[in-house]
Order: structure tokens, then sequence, then C-alpha cells
């Protein structure tokens, strides 16, 4: 993930920024469909810096886990599951 901080902290900052100009939409009482559009664009770049954040994770705990105890191996697996379960909803 270190390597990739930066970029995810640069994308972070544009969704703030995007969230900035969202709550200035809606003061503004700008058209709805515009403030979708607007949100949904938010949601996905958090979607995509979510989805590189778990990826950097999985990698992570499959390297710690190589070597590991079974009881460590199946700590991992359950931490993994419940985040399956987490995303599912």
């Amino acid at each position: 993930m270190k390597a990739n901080k930066e970029v995810q902290i640069k994308k972070l900052k544009t969704v703030r920024g995007q969230i900035d100009g969202l709550i200035k939409m809606m003061e503004d009482n700008r058209y709805c469909l515009d403030i979708s559009n607007q949100l949904m664009a938010s949601i996905s770049i958090l979607k995509n810096i979510n989805k590189d954040v778990l990826s950097a994770h999985l990698n992570g705990c499959l390297r710690d886990a190589y070597g590991a105890s079974q009881e460590d191996i199946d700590e991992k697996i359950e931490e993994i599951n419940k985040l399956i379960i987490k995303l599912s909803k």
C-alpha cells in the first residue's frame, strides 16, 4: 500500500473537493440530477479507493500468513470472510 499511498491520497482529495462542490450545489438548489451525477462520481472514486486498499490488505495478509501457524491463518481467513460479508450487503 505504501507505494500506492500518494495516489490514494490524491483520489481522496479529489473526492473531498467533490463533496465541497456537492454541498454548494445543494445550498444553491441545483438541479437534482446534476447533484445525483456528482454523488455517483464521488461514490465511484471511493469504491475504487476501497478496492485498492482491500487488495493491498489481502496481499499483505497472504504474505503474513505464509509460514504462520494454522490458528493465525484461520484468523486471517475469518477476517477476510467478515469483510466479504460486509461488502456484499
